[in-house]
């Protein structure tokens, strides 16, 4: 992997992280498009490590606050009464379903998964399934001529089978195409989440998995020598910078707009790809991974 290969990449993850339009997507997509080998699952699993760290910053408040209540709950019943304690222990049962899902398929993942036939139809079918989950937001906030605004649900409400659905919708991102944040939120809205509830479970969600993913990928790489560290490490930092702002402006984003942009866009480039790939213009196989 080229220096120029591993900035275009970096800014792609970083850019494409939190919005629901998949990453792992977005870095397929690129290379096949650029004429590039496949970065694959390694690359992408290790730049989103500096997407995390984005994470761990913007919600550094949080994050540190429900790390010191689930601890002190440990030892201190009352404390697990606390909403920080218990969102401590709804990552981590949300966590569990793509933990064992990744581990069991990860030959899948880096195999078969990564078939641009079937990334793009995730990106139409979850497109749709994200725009019904926005048509019903916003049918609860706005109400309607014979209807009353529906007061939506808060973190503050978020019970165990609703953090383990949760957690069954981030697994399905580990198809390229779902979207770990699309999935997520479209759970959260159906399950009557207010929108920014749904964005903010969605990102703490998804700091365990993908840094035990991303350490997961750097043991394999450390032990097989298949990573070009240099560009890889450059294009972490440089998703590391571009997912921060995103984050922000996303955060900001989701409290007064609709997820429609999203959704066309979604629906557009997953035809347009199985256009392509119909028509020989793009080959629905990854090329060698270029390491």
């Amino acid at each position: 992997m080229s220096w120029f290969e591993s900035l275009i990449l970096g800014l792609v993850q970083g850019l494409t992280e939190f919005l629901p339009v998949s990453s792992s997507a977005h870095l397929r997509l690129t290379a096949a498009f650029a004429g590039w080998h496949d970065p694959g699952a390694a690359f992408t699993a290790i730049t989103q490590i500096g997407t995390e760290a984005a994470v761990l910053i913007y919600f550094r408040k949080d994050i540190a606050r429900i790390i010191a209540a689930w601890f002190r709950s440990l030892t201190n019943k009352a404390m697990r009464r606390d909403h920080d304690a218990q969102m401590g222990w709804l990552v981590i049962v949300g966590s569990i379903p793509i933990g064992v899902l990744g581990v069991t398929l990860k030959d899948q993942i880096e195999g078969p998964f990564r078939d641009l036939r079937l990334t793009a139809t995730m990106l139409i079918v979850m497109g749709v399934v994200l725009g019904i989950a926005d048509r019903l937001a916003a049918r609860d906030e706005t109400g309607g001529r014979h209807r009353a605004t529906k007061q939506r649900k808060t973190l503050q409400e978020l019970s165990i089978k609703d953090g383990l659905i949760y957690g069954v919708c981030q697994a399905m991102a580990l198809v390229p195409g779902v979207s770990r944040s699309g999935a997520t939120i479209s759970g959260g809205l159906i399950m009557g989440y207010t929108r920014e509830a749904a964005a903010r479970y969605s990102f703490l969600l998804a700091v365990p998995a993908v840094l035990a993913s991303g350490a997961f990928e750097l043991k394999d790489a450390s032990e097989g020598g298949h990573v070009s560290w240099g560009p890889t490490i450059f294009a972490t930092v440089i998703a590391f910078l571009v997912g921060y702002v995103v984050i922000a402006w996303f955060m900001k984003f989701i409290s007064s707009k609709s997820f429609m942009p999203f959704v066309w866009y979604r629906i557009a480039l997953g035809i347009v790809i199985l256009a392509l790939v119909a028509t020989g213009g793009l080959s629905p196989h990854a090329a060698e991974s270029s390491g």
